[in-house]
């Protein structure tokens, strides 16, 4: 680090100094101010990631084995009640191989993160016992090694070596779970509504709540949800439509986080371009128009079938259907699909026809002020 200034740094901590600092705080004010300091160059990004590391090694133990150990025998503040961080499986596991996998260990690749990189993992990935980081950096990756492959000692060991010389990482959910009581390690959940009612509604909703706990994102279609106005024979009342829906997701999206406090819940939400409901889905995450219209805390696409962009470029009109009147849809695509559409259209079970062009721009004036909806082309998606 010849471009790092240690002197500079010093005096700037010793300014920030005070009564009774403890040598944990001291560091965390030198990591901080050499962090403060690296757009005079990047070299004090790696002195404060050293710093930080450093600090963590203060306060954490050393031997593996040991530390699982303590997040295994972990009991509840408040109830006392034993409450496990590791499975049971996974902690004989590591107790059994205990020698082998201590000294498979090497702490000096802790100090080749990068200072964000490392409080990441601080803030989000390394266990906690009572609000204070348990794990190292190469705790959590042996771990996540033991939790993949169990009882083959040998492949865990690899694949910690691999992990932690940078030839690869693993997904967010699989560092956050694997070799803990809840193992899910998948990162994408891809989700249909279960019906178009009440029940189908909120029996999906709690999928996605307990899907975003584990740290699964979620990808959820709801072109079969009925249109705004349409009949519900079963209270002779009409429906909503999908933007007061969606905000209820909205909002479970805000209070189920992914994984505890960990990072945010992200729902994606596909719709196509013929749901009647479709220029109010794509406002959905504009910054302007009343608050009870927008969900910006989803995520948005449009599922495209080829016929609309064919529209689009001929500039002709297109139909706006309900899903409850007009059914299968969602179900076909290429020459199906638009032999079941402009049936519907000849029909007239359209509930209004707009220009095509003028939908496009409002999908395309909604991602330049948002980056969203998302375009997904539905029939290159399902024929490559």
């Amino acid at each position: 680090m010849d471009y790092v200034d240690p002197v500079l740094v010093a005096m700037k901590v010793i300014g920030g100094l005070y009564k009774g600092v403890s040598t944990v705080e001291l560091d965390n004010l030198a990591a901080e101010t050499a962090a403060s300091m690296t757009t005079q160059h990047p070299d004090y990004a790696i002195l404060a990631a050293r710093i930080a590391v450093s600090n963590l090694h203060k306060k954490t133990g050393k031997v593996f084995s040991e530390v699982m150990k303590r997040l295994y025998e972990f009991r509840h503040p408040s109830t006392g009640e034993h409450s496990p961080m590791i499975s049971k499986e996974t902690y004989d596991i590591i107790m059994k191989n205990a020698d082998r996998l201590n000294s498979a260990i090497v702490y000096d690749r802790d100090f080749s993160y990068t200072y964000f990189g490392f409080r990441t993992l601080e803030r989000s990935y390394l266990l906690k016992i009572n609000k204070e980081v348990a794990e190292r950096p190469q705790h959590m990756l042996m771990r996540v090694a033991v939790g993949i492959h169990g009882e083959d000692i040998d492949g865990a060991i690899e694949t910690y070596n691999l992990m932690s010389e940078r030839y690869f990482t693993h997904a967010s959910p699989t560092l956050f779970n694997a070799g803990t009581v809840w193992p899910q390690l998948s990162s994408c959940f891809l989700l249909t509504m279960s019906e178009d009612s009440i029940a189908g509604i909120y029996d999906t909703l709690k999928q996605c709540a307990l899907i975003s706990k584990s740290a699964g994102g979620i990808g959820l279609n709801v072109h079969n949800i009925r249109a705004t106005g349409s009949l519900i024979a079963g209270t002779n009342g009409t429906s909503n439509g999908l933007v007061p829906m969606l905000r209820v997701y909205n909002n479970t999206a805000r209070y189920v986080d992914q994984g505890g406090n960990k990072r945010p819940g992200a729902f994606a939400i596909y719709l196509e371009p013929w749901h009647a409901d479709i220029f109010e889905f794509v406002a959905l995450r504009r910054n302007t128009g009343p608050e009870e219209e927008r969900a910006r805390d989803l995520f948005y696409a449009i599922w495209v079938p080829d016929l609309f962009m064919k529209r689009v470029e001929r500039d002709e009109e297109w139909s706006l259907m309900c899903p409850h009147e007009c059914p299968g849809l969602s179900d076909c695509w290429g020459e199906k699909f638009e032999e079941l559409y402009t049936g519907y259209e000849k029909e007239r079970r359209f509930r209004k026809q707009v220009k095509a062009r003028k939908l496009w721009e409002q999908i395309v004036s909604s991602q330049i002020e948002t980056g969203m909806p998302f375009i997904v082309y539905k029939v290159s998606f399902f024929c490559n």
